[in-house]
C-alpha cells in the first residue's frame, strides 16, 4: 500500500514539476510563449493553472496520507507513567573499568614504532621527498 502511493507520489511530482516549469513567467523562461498551438495564450495560462492547483491537491493529499501511514505504528510513550528500567549488575561483581593509565593513542602508536626500529621523531618533522 504505502509503495504504491509513494509511486503515485512520486508521478505527482514529476508532472508538477513540468506544469510548473511550462508556465509562462515574467523572463519568458521555459513557458512556450509562441503563437503557434492548440489553445490561445490564455487557454493555455488557465489550463496550466487548474491543472498546477490540481496536482498541488493531489501533491498535498498524498504527502498527508504517507505521514500517516508512517507515523501509524508508533505507540503512544509517556515519561510519567512507566516505571524506571531496571539495571542489573554485572555477574563478575562490581569491578569497575578503569582506563589505560599508558598515555594514549599515540603513547601506543610510539611503541609500536619503536618496536619496528624506527626512532620515533622528536617533534614536528619536514616532509621528505621519496
Amino acid at each position: 500500500m504505502q509503495t504504491v502511493v509513494i509511486v503515485i507520489h512520486l508521478m505527482i511530482v514529476a508532472v508538477l514539476i513540468g506544469s510548473v516549469l511550462l508556465q509562462k513567467s515574467e523572463g519568458g523562461g521555459l513557458g512556450m510563449g509562441g503563437g503557434a498551438g492548440f489553445m490561445s495564450s490564455r487557454g493555455t495560462a488557465n489550463l496550466l493553472s487548474r491543472t498546477t492547483a490540481v496536482l498541488a491537491a493531489g501533491f498535498f493529499a498524498t504527502s498527508l496520507f504517507l505521514a500517516w501511514i508512517a507515523g501509524g505504528d508508533r505507540k503512544p510513550a509517556s515519561i510519567l507513567g512507566n516505571p524506571p528500567a531496571s539495571q542489573s549488575q554485572p555477574a563478575g561483581g562490581a569491578t569497575p573499568i578503569t582506563p589505560p593509565t599508558s598515555g594514549g593513542v599515540l603513547d601506543s602508536l610510539k611503541k609500536v614504532d619503536e618496536q619496528q626500529g624506527q626512532p620515533a621523531p622528536s617533534g614536528p618533522q619536514a616532509p621528505r621527498s621519496q
